[in-house]
């Protein structure tokens, strides 16, 4: 301790439950400041996948469908998760295994150069879903 005193540092208690404790001489402050720096610079290269969400009904028209194709293909480019949503209201639900699951396998069949598959539609309630991930 005296050490550390005399040349302004601290003593810093390195792994404490050896026999005897071990002990260094350092600026703990400096010492905090670069750890606080490399998880910065850590964070920052981090990147962030998010979830973004498309939705459509069964009577969904081809051009809007298409539209909806081609947001999905830059979200997808972007590196982003896309759940595709068919909500079935009142009666449309006696069409959820033909004309819906028609719908989501053109969805799935158009952007199967873009992305992967993660989950294969599933009905989730009274809505198809399926997940589609951005190419490795």
């Amino acid at each position: 301790m005296e050490r550390a005193y005399n040349q302004d540092l601290d003593l810093v208690e390195v792994a404490g439950k050896a026999n005897p404790p071990v002990c260094r001489i350092m600026n703990y402050d400096k010492y905090r400041y670069e750890l606080k720096k490399k998880r910065q610079e850590a964070k920052k290269k981090q990147t962030i996948v998010e979830t973004k969400e498309i939705k459509f009904r069964p009577k969904t028209e081809e051009h809007d469908l298409n539209f909806k194709i081609k947001k999905i293909k830059k979200f997808l480019d972007a590196k982003n998760k896309v759940k595709v949503t068919m909500r079935f209201r009142g009666r449309e639900i006696i069409y959820a295994q033909s004309v819906g699951l028609d719908a989501i396998n053109r969805i799935a069949d158009a952007l199967r150069d873009h992305g992967v598959i993660l989950q294969e539609p599933k009905m989730e309630g009274r809505q198809l879903v399926m997940f589609i991930g951005p190419k490795p």
